[in-house]
């Protein structure tokens, strides 16, 4: 129902990954995939979680004696490392410290360097073959060896993305390291900083520890999310967590950030 709110395409959602089995992570997941199957879904879609996420599925399927009509690929989460890679995008997992196993993910977008002049090169001859070398920056050398600077030909674009999902965590120093230099990173602030105590005891943190994970990460932006349903007015997680790193938002639903 929030897909179709936010008008996101089922059909373009390929990859899902699950940080824990904590019922608030995951307990959708089984409607939404028969919704792909009563959709007449066919293509392959992969699931990445830990590893007792399969059964749970499995049984229920078995229970209504049914089978989906698309290959459901299963990817267990066991250790730190890339699960997905291609030309567009990189996806790595990496341990956080919450009362059962939980992972974060951190996503990497890949793009060109630079991006061609469609006149330029057509100006200097520059064959497609070349195209990707200009493309990581290298100059062109004709026939007559002479070198044709690739600045002439390209232009800079934007530097590639990345994206850090730190799910359910206490405090844990090394996500810092893991994460380190990513331009947005969502980071759980289920407590303010009075109930440290009690994010130690139920392994989640404050709006000053998610920060201070920031700050140590070099990241260039924090979203705070997870809060505690006993909190109504969320300004004060803001507040204590700008205290330590100024670019802090708070995560809403149905809002776009930027890094």
């Amino acid at each position: 129902m929030q897909m179709k709110q936010y008008k996101i395409r089922k059909s373009r959602i390929n990859h899902i990954f699950i940080s824990h089995l904590h019922g608030d992570h995951y307990f959708g997941l089984v409607g939404l995939l028969n919704t792909f199957a009563l959709n007449h879904r066919s293509n392959e879609l992969h699931i990445y979680a830990p590893a007792k996420l399969k059964p749970i599925i499995e049984i229920q399927m078995e229970i209504k004696q049914a089978e989906f009509p698309y290959p459901l690929l299963f990817h267990n989460l066991e250790k730190e490392e890339l699960l997905f890679d291609d030309k567009t995008l990189s996806v790595e997992c990496f341990k956080v410290n919450h009362r059962i196993e939980c992972w974060g993910f951190l996503f990497r977008e890949k793009k060109n360097l630079r991006k061609i002049i469609p006149q330029q090169t057509k100006k200097y001859n520059v064959p497609q073959s070349f195209y990707e070398q200009l493309h990581m920056g290298q100059d062109f050398i004709n026939d007559q060896n002479q070198v044709i600077k690739n600045e002439t030909l390209t232009v800079a674009v934007e530097p590639p993305k990345s994206y850090a999902y730190c799910a359910d965590t206490a405090f844990y120093d090394p996500i810092a390291q893991k994460i380190e230099g990513v331009d947005l990173v969502y980071h759980e602030s289920t407590y303010l900083d009075e109930l440290s105590q009690k994010a130690v005891e139920r392994f989640h943190s404050t709006s000053k520890q998610a920060a201070t994970i920031a700050a140590k990460a070099g990241a260039k932006k924090l979203l705070l999310g997870h809060f505690s349903s006993m909190y109504e007015n969320l300004d004060q997680f803001k507040i204590e967590a700008r205290s330590i790193f100024e670019n802090t938002e708070i995560a809403e639903e149905g809002a776009c950030y930027l890094a």
